[in-house]
């Protein structure tokens, strides 16, 4: 969801520090989703990178489930695929390339992750509607931002997009390094 891809998207050379045991000391995806997904929901992973959290998610809402790995970048995806393939993930992953300016899935969707890529999105007005209109009634994004790129007026600038688009934040849970909100529809 990047017109100029150079810019902005952290690309996929750089992957290995998004997805490794150092990083699941201090951002363990199951602790920080578990109070939020379950067993049998639709999630969609945007940016989902080379599937730090897609698997974790997995685990999550089990085999009654869906994981929309959602990336701009082909590499990244391949990462996803390679990383499950052979697992009980890969029955419960979809994979799936986001289009250069919208994510493109029309499949409703409980749950939402966007773990450090909103910044990485240019219209993010757009994005925010997009995401409204697959969101299932009562669902929920949950959004980090790395504190190490997004400055706080940074961060309350994409708070005023999101509630002049129709959310609304229900809470901002602690992770590590990263400022978090979670999103209701209003």
């Amino acid at each position: 969801m990047n017109r100029d891809r150079n810019l902005m998207i952290c690309p996929a050379e750089l992957s290995g520090t998004l997805d490794n045991s150092f990083r699941k000391l201090f951002q363990n995806p199951e602790k920080i989703l578990k109070p939020y997904i379950g067993k049998g929901m639709t999630v969609l992973d945007l940016g989902c990178g080379p599937g730090f959290f897609s698997v974790e998610i997995a685990k999550i809402v089990t085999s009654s489930g869906k994981v929309i790995a959602a990336d701009l970048q082909e590499k990244m995806l391949e990462k996803v695929t390679k990383k499950i393939k052979g697992t009980d993930a890969e029955s419960i992953i979809k994979i799936h390339k986001c289009l250069d300016d919208r994510i493109g899935i029309s499949e409703k969707v409980d749950f939402v992750l966007a773990f450090w890529m909103i910044h990485e999105v240019p219209d993010q007005e757009k994005l925010f509607a997009e995401l409204k209109s697959v969101l299932n009634p009562g669902g929920k994004i949950f959004i980090a931002e790395p504190k190490f790129h997004v400055s706080k007026d940074a961060f309350e600038k994409m708070l005023t997009i999101i509630r002049n688009t129709g959310f609304e934040v229900s809470e901002s849970p602690k992770v590590s390094v990263s400022r978090t909100v979670l999103l209701n529809i209003k």
